[in-house]
């Protein structure tokens, strides 16, 4: 997929990339060929394929207890705060 110069204007602009315009055309390539590429692998027949939970067969993650470790300390937390309320901090509006 070739991305067209005004595509390339727009993703710059929501990235905040001031490109110059000798800068396009490296961009404009770099780009199309991610994409060429992600399509390629959308193209990759997948249905067959059973998910590994290990990249490596015959071996699994080692996964630690599922045990609670540390204390509640919300309290202790909470009364270095400015301001609590209701158990939640309390922070100033910055936007009108």
């Amino acid at each position: 997929m070739a991305l067209t110069r005004e595509q390339i204007a727009s993703i710059a602009a929501l990235a905040r990339l001031d490109l110059t315009a000798s800068e396009f055309p490296v961009y404009q390539d770099s780009l199309s060929r991610i994409l060429e590429f992600v399509s390629a692998l959308d193209r990759a027949h997948t249905a067959d394929v059973a998910p590994m939970s290990h990249p490596l067969p015959g071996l699994s993650q080692r996964l630690r207890p599922d045990v609670v470790t540390e204390q509640d300390r919300r309290e202790h937390y909470q009364a270095n705060a400015p301001q609590v309320a209701a158990g939640l901090y309390l922070v100033p509006k910055v936007i009108e």
